[in-house]
């Protein structure tokens, strides 16, 4: 195994198109990699060695006869189970679906390939991918490789842990309630949630989704540099009219003033001190590279996060809850009877209410970040949780759900969200901030987020940790 496995993106590419590299050694590489620390992560639980260096003696024939090389040419990414990748099953972590194959790939999936990655393996997530943990009764549990006593983060927990242990330079993931932002919070690196339409998706091994999963559920990425995040959106966004959500918006818009609204503790939410600490740090990066940052309050999270609650558990209670008792999970049993406690059935006249509120919020939200291109928030009140903590006991669920406020808050809005690493506490944990800004603007969150990352990250990929 060389060292091409610690490199990003951006780089891996380069190295690509001018013949430093091939893709087969960089893809040997990455499979090496997977080989040498899946075994202790359990991120990874589909793989396709054959098909990655298939692709990859593809792309060495495209730049040997000199043919145009698109810009993740070579890179070797890992996808989530929970999207269709044909030949492979849409597990969702179920094992009711074990042997759900996909026959064509989900746009994201196809833009991705299109972009010239390659796809390495498939990553986990739980059950029903519905909690901020990683274990299922199909695929296990995967551990945090910074600290295996904290959580990965999930849904996306399988994405953020390969991705911070060097398994392929971008994680695709998916986030409805924070699936993306807190994995990448979890494992030190950035993710973004971009806005509603921005990147096509559907599955094919289904049906469409009801209203809810339509105007929330995004697929996105986890990367360890917000370049790599750049690059893997500009990929993921390309053209595919089979999703009717998708929207012709350009990845870079006219500039927007640098200037940034921070609010520490959306609504009360009660802010660890660690977590405080990190905004106010990022605060001053953001105000030494020139921007302009002032403290104040922002738009509302608390009634945005039970709408989203409601319109979500709308759909998975008609189209899940059933699946629920025959998977027999006891984590997403246990997960989805205190989110039915939480959150009462709605009626007709309910499900309309919510939608026409979700407009005035949708107003209010845009007219707060004209003023303000970005905010900066707590990914979370806490930093990131111990593993497994919300199935301890209801208790432990209630304190998980009110301190991911902001990550349940924002997808109701349809808003980008993203989530950049700052460096790791005194106790070895991972801590960042999340930023916030207008439709379709991931160019000024990225711009932001760059200024953050510039003042220092912490250092990946990494070994797995042990207790």
């Amino acid at each position: 195994m060389s060292d091409l496995w610690k490199k990003p993106a951006a780089e891996i590419a380069q190295l690509i198109r001018i013949g430093a590299v091939s893709a087969v050694e960089v893809t040997r590489d990455a499979l090496d990699r997977l080989d040498a620390v899946n075994p202790a992560l359990n991120a990874v639980v589909q793989f396709m060695p054959e098909e990655a260096l298939a692709a990859a003696r593809s792309t060495d024939e495209a730049v040997a006869r000199g043919d145009h090389l698109p810009s993740l040419v070579g890179v070797p990414i890992t996808v989530k189970v929970n999207v269709d990748q044909k030949g492979f099953a849409t597990t969702n972590g179920l094992r009711l679906q074990k042997d759900l194959v996909a026959e064509l790939d989900n746009p994201v999936v196809a833009n991705l390939r299109a972009a010239g990655a390659i796809i390495i393996g498939r990553t986990n997530t739980p059950a029903f991918s519905i909690r901020w943990f990683c274990r299922n009764s199909l695929h296990g549990h995967t551990k945090n490789p910074l600290n295996p006593n904290i959580t990965p983060g999930g849904s996306s927990g399988g994405a953020a842990a390969a991705t911070a242990a060097g398994i392929g330079c971008i994680g695709h993931g998916t986030d409805i309630g924070g699936s993306i932002r807190y994995p990448a919070y979890a494992c030190g690196l950035h993710g973004l949630r971009p806005t509603l339409g921005r990147v096509p998706a559907i599955n094919f091994t289904a049906p469409d989704r009801h209203i809810g999963g339509q105007l929330m559920a995004e697929s996105g990425l986890v990367a360890r540099t917000i370049g790599d995040v750049r690059l893997g959106l500009d990929a993921m966004a390309a053209q595919d009219l089979r999703d009717p959500w998708w929207v012709p918006v350009p990845s870079t818009l006219p500039e927007q003033p640098r200037r940034a609204a921070l609010t520490i503790a959306p609504e009360g939410l009660k802010v660890d001190a660690a977590v405080e600490a990190a905004l106010r740090d990022a605060a001053e990066r953001l105000s030494g590279a020139g921007w302009q940052v002032e403290e104040t309050d922002c738009p509302p999270f608390r009634e945005p996060a039970r709408l989203q609650a409601m319109l979500w558990l709308a759909e998975f209670r008609r189209g899940a809850a059933e699946a629920v008792k025959k998977e027999a999970d006891p984590d997403s049993t246990f997960v989805y009877e205190q989110m039915v406690r939480l959150c009462p059935e709605p009626d007709m006249n309910g499900i309309l209410d919510a939608l026409q509120r979700r407009a005035t919020l949708v107003r209010e939200w845009q007219m707060f970040l004209e003023q303000y291109p970005v905010l900066l928030c707590p990914v979370s009140g806490e930093l990131p949780f111990p593993d497994l903590l919300d199935v301890e006991s209801p208790a432990a669920f209630d304190r998980a759900m009110e301190a991911q406020l902001t990550q349940v808050g924002l997808p109701l809005m349809g808003l980008p969200g993203l989530t950049v690493s700052t460096g790791m506490t005194d106790g070895n944990i991972p801590v960042g901030v999340q930023l916030i800004g207008g439709r379709y603007r991931e160019d000024t969150m990225l711009a932001a987020g760059e200024a953050i990352e510039a003042g220092g990250v912490p250092a990946l990929p990494v070994d797995p940790a042990t207790d």
